[in-house]
């Protein structure tokens, strides 16, 4: 007896076929007088184009995501990690020149996409979903199967060749499937390459903020130590009483403090950049720049805010395709539930007597349908509808969110840059004016030493504040690009709390 059949699933068995229509083909042994229609063979071959037509992307799908990060990293045409070791040697030589000059903004986050292990972990879980959806549009092999029986009256002998059906009457249905899985996973590795690239412009700009604070604290320790240092003389001279010195004594010790909490903060902000670059060891001993960026002369319209947000940003973007994606899928959901388990086989079996040599041939077909009695598809339908409410009220949700975080944004932007503006354009000058007016004073014998030192003081705090201002409005500069453009900034980083707290002064 021989036969041969195909159907699902691929054990050779002839009943029991689950999920497939099948199709009968007789290559095995054919016929001459009933050669395979030409549909089937059209079938076969179209099914041969579009599974040879899914291949991994060499490059791991990192040209799809650079494209939609372009424009979205804050005017940096940054690069993303290759695949290959001569791409991966390139970049660590590339990274070596950066860190090599004094660290900028720029070259920061350029580092950072190329040398951040979270992103590179990232990025090749992308190309795993890549590899996946080769995988699942692939056709599987046919499985053959052989088998020789005897007694003592007849031989049989059966062949088969199985192949599952189902996979290629739905593969134009998965392949749009896993495409829209790919592109969603691709957005969100979009998503996180412009996060990335936010979070070391902050940490850079915190960075060299707090470097420049401490610098200004060290200057505010050498005056209170030439206060402390005077002090000290006039109590020796008698001119000074001890509770005079002790004063002096008090403001010492808080500027020496101030300058502790001002290195650590320093320290950490730089190794939170560190950690944002992905460097370490002797690679982590990079200069910074010396100063941050400065005040922009024009500042950002309010005008489009809301529809530049829902038109670029990215989790917007992939809101809006998980619900398109769900609203196709919702129609033959019923349909795949219900018929589903649907099978067609057909058989050519033969068996040969050893007495007399004749050979019986038995041909037929049978179908397998599965009876809606218990299952009418109508949890399936419902669950795909809720699966559409879900996604619909997800894309509300991101898109109110979206509006809400670019107002608060640009606010924020706005109070910033008018709070910099103001201590560099008038708090400052008033400063120097103040410290000159004491001067003056201080030459023509009408203003003590002392009221000269506490301005001095007083002057280094307003500096320690105009940087801290100026920090402030480029992390809320970058919080704005960030939810125009990318993706949901969290909580709004500008106009944080400083450092550290003005000191207080004290005149005699």
């Amino acid at each position: 007896m021989s036969f041969f059949s195909i159907f699902y699933p691929r054990t050779g068995a002839r009943r029991g076929a689950p999920l497939a229509a099948a199709l009968a083909l007789r290559a095995l042994a054919p016929s001459p007088r009933r050669p395979p229609p030409r549909w089937r063979l059209s079938l076969l071959g179209a099914a041969a184009v579009l599974a040879g037509c899914a291949s991994v992307s060499p490059d791991g799908l990192r040209s799809d995501v650079a494209a939609l990060t372009a424009g979205r990293t804050g005017g940096v045409d940054a690069a993303l990690p290759g695949t290959d070791p001569a791409a991966r040697a390139q970049a660590q030589q590339a990274i070596a020149g950066w860190l090599a000059q004094p660290l900028t903004q720029d070259a920061a986050v350029r580092i950072a996409l190329l040398n951040n292990p979270g992103l590179q972990e990232r990025l090749a879980a992308l190309g795993v979903a890549d590899a996946e959806r080769v995988q699942a549009l692939t056709l599987p092999n046919p499985h053959l199967t052989l088998g020789r029986f005897a007694n003592g009256h007849e031989r049989e002998i059966e062949r088969s060749l199985s192949f599952g059906l189902l996979d290629l009457i739905t593969l134009p249905w998965r392949s749009a499937r896993q495409a829209e899985r790919l592109h969603l996973a691709t957005l969100q590795a979009a998503q996180d390459v412009v996060t990335l690239a936010a979070d070391t412009r902050r940490a850079w700009l915190r960075a060299v903020a707090a470097e420049q604070v401490a610098a200004t604290h060290e200057r505010m320790v050498e005056a209170a130590e030439a206060g402390a240092e005077l002090a000290q003389r006039m109590v020796r001279a008698g001119n000074w009483s001890r509770l005079q010195q002790a004063r002096e004594q008090a403001v010492l010790h808080q500027a020496r403090a101030q300058l502790a909490r001002a290195r650590l903060a320093a320290a950490t902000e730089r190794e939170q950049l560190h950690h944002r670059l992905g460097v370490w060891g002797e690679s982590a001993q990079y200069p910074l720049a010396q100063q941050l960026p400065p005040l922009p002369t024009s500042a950002w319209s309010a005008d489009d805010l809301e529809a530049t947000a829902l038109r670029e940003r990215l989790d917007v973007q992939a809101a809006r395709r998980q619900l398109d994606t769900l609203a196709q899928r919702q129609g033959w959901s019923r349909a795949g539930a219900v018929w589903g388990n649907v099978g067609v086989a057909y058989s050519r079996n033969t068996a040969t007597e050893r007495a007399s040599g004749h050979r019986d041939v038995q041909r037929g077909w049978e179908l397998e349908l599965p009876l809606p009695l218990f299952d009418w598809g109508g949890a399936a339908r419902s669950r795909a509808q809720a699966e559409v409410e879900q996604a619909s009220a997800q894309l509300q949700d991101t898109a109110v969110r979206a509006r809400s975080e670019v107002r608060a944004a640009w606010h924020t932007y706005r109070t910033a840059l008018d709070l910099a503006r103001q201590q560099q354009t008038e708090v400052l000058p008033l400063h120097q004016f103040i410290t000159e007016e004491t001067t003056l004073r201080y030459n023509g014998m009408l203003a003590s030493v002392w009221e000269l030192l506490a301005q001095a003081r007083a002057s280094t705090q307003a500096v320690a504040d105009a940087i801290n201002a100026q920090r402030d409005f480029w992390l809320a500069d970058t919080d704005l690009q960030l939810a125009l453009t990318g993706t949901s900034p969290g909580a709004l980083q500008g106009l944080s709390p400083g450092a550290t707290a003005p000191s207080t002064s004290q005149g005699h």
